[in-house]
């Protein structure tokens, strides 16, 4: 019986797997992101992170605490608006590298596809990007314990290795968002400070 979770999804039906075309440079990063599956490759993890799939698609669930956060609190309004608007522009840089570099997505026998994609471009993770900026731009705003080292420990793995588990993203992919969004993020926390200060 053939193993459910190792169906590829293709949003485009004439994009087959080219596997006597593969490209040379990209063969270790497909070995380990082969490894990775085999050893995460759960009905439960793959369920797991096709539900952070959804909620970091677009970086939508991120934007939607943000929105939530600036209606609930309104003594700190102007940094959740910041905040939300720093995790837009992390996944907004994302999405302009990906259309500069146009690197595919893993296609490769070896990795299974297990969630549908907006598009076949693959480098940097948007979601990677949207996550880490959140994690940097939330932290303190979530709790006072709650602070953005704590918060980039807590989210940012669970979601680059959500990626590579459903076979959508290479590990430079996933680090190179991460940075991204930790940069990103960085920047746009000065700038509240510095608003902040001048108030």
């Amino acid at each position: 019986m053939a193993d459910p979770l190792a169906a590829t999804v293709l949003l485009d039906p004439g994009a087959q797997s080219q596997g006597a075309q593969r490209d040379p440079s990209r063969a270790a990063e497909t070995r380990i992101l082969g490894a990775v599956q085999q050893r995460l490759r759960q009905p439960a993890v793959v369920r797991t992170a096709r539900g952070m799939s959804l909620f970091g698609e677009h970086a939508a669930g991120w934007l939607a605490i943000g929105a939530v956060g600036a209606m609930a609190d309104g003594s700190r309004r102007t940094r959740w608006l910041y905040s939300a608007a720093g995790v837009a522009l992390a996944h907004g840089a994302s999405i302009g590298i990906k259309r500069v570099v146009r690197r595919p997505r893993p296609d490769d026998p070896s990795v299974a596809v297990l969630v549908g994609t907006p598009s076949k471009l693959s480098f940097p993770s948007s979601h990677a990007s949207s996550t880490t900026a959140a994690a940097v731009l939330y932290g303190g705003l979530l709790g006072r314990k709650l602070t953005s080292a704590k918060l980039v420990a807590a989210v940012v793995p669970p979601m680059l290795l959500s990626r590579m588990v459903l076979g959508v993203h290479f590990p430079s992919d996933v680090a190179a968002g991460s940075a991204l969004g930790a940069l990103v993020g960085a920047l746009v926390k000065r700038r509240i400070a510095k608003k902040q200060g001048r108030s």
